[in-house]
């Protein structure tokens, strides 16, 4: 009678060995965590930093919109103390936003370059699978600019928040600005700076505007110098690549793509907002005039 030995197969490797489950999945948590937070978390949070909130975009309204028509009255450079408590609210509020949408960005970067690493390796998926990695990293990759470009709108509000404020005026609503304060605001930003010495709101308003502008130049030229060179090292990467190793290829020559468009707009912001921020007093201008 013969015998045989039981042979033993060895477990072939996983078909997620090469996708972290575990951190992709912590990673998506907390993404997906944070985007109620950027929602919620900023109102109550600048309150409570600013010795108290607004119950609405209405009230806030209405706050800013009478103490405005204070400061111009006042005819002084300081705020007086009401626009002085929304100015420094309405810049915790984008501080606490910018936080926020910058811890967010770094999640999803991480999560980005893990499922992108796990796609490039993907060999012993199947196809689904693979089709699904790169949904995903596109997916996150789209929520990432757009994190970007939450950052960048919240600094600009947190450096300059009286500007970001002007925006929530209330112009043509009959709890807004009255008509007269409207009109003559327009007579001396059409004349300035070349009609004398102009009211120091006025200057305030026109300086402050200018830094608004100035600050998304500055990030904008930021990203699109950034964005140049991560286009520039994709595309050298794929020029480097293996021709067999088309899944490689394809990731790095849609990433020099992306990152070359994206430099492009990122570029026309920054020279749109230089021009701005070195004549700023047109653009406030057409802004109380309903023009932006």
């Amino acid at each position: 009678m013969s015998t045989t030995t039981p042979t033993t197969t060895a477990p072939g490797p996983s078909r997620t060995a090469d996708v972290p489950v575990r951190a992709v999945s912590v990673l998506a948590a907390l993404a997906a965590a944070l985007v109620p937070a950027f929602v919620l978390a900023p109102g109550p949070v600048a309150g409570s930093l600013s010795g108290g909130g607004y119950g609405g975009r209405r009230e806030l309204e209405d706050r800013l919109s009478a103490s405005f028509v204070d400061y111009w009255a006042a005819g002084e450079r300081s705020f007086p103390p009401g626009l002085r408590g929304v100015v420094d609210y309405w810049s915790r509020y984008h501080l606490v936003k910018a936080v926020v949408a910058a811890v967010l960005l770094a999640v999803l970067v991480a999560l980005g370059l893990l499922l992108r690493k796990a796609y490039l390796r993907a060999g012993g998926l199947t196809a689904g699978r693979r089709t699904a990695l790169a949904s995903a990293g596109a997916a996150v990759t789209a929520l990432a600019l757009f994190s970007l470009a939450m950052v960048m709108a919240n600094v600009q509000g947190t450096v300059a928040p009286f500007s970001s404020l002007l925006s929530m005026l209330p112009l043509h609503a009959p709890h807004g600005v009255p008509a007269g304060t409207l009109e003559e605001i327009r007579r001396q930003l059409a004349a300035y700076p070349d009609g004398g010495q102009s009211p120091p709101p006025v200057e305030v308003m026109v300086s402050d505007f200018g830094r608004y502008h100035a600050v998304l130049a500055v990030a904008a030229t930021a990203v699109a110098l950034c964005a140049a060179a991560i286009s520039a090292v994709s595309w050298r990467r794929f020029a480097a690549a293996a021709a067999s190793d088309r899944r490689a290829r394809r990731v790095l020559r849609s990433s020099g793509l992306l990152w070359a468009l994206m430099a492009a707009a990122v570029a026309v912001i920054a020279v749109a907002n230089t021009a701005t921020t070195a004549d700023p007093a047109p653009a406030l201008l057409a802004f109380f005039e309903g023009g932006w």
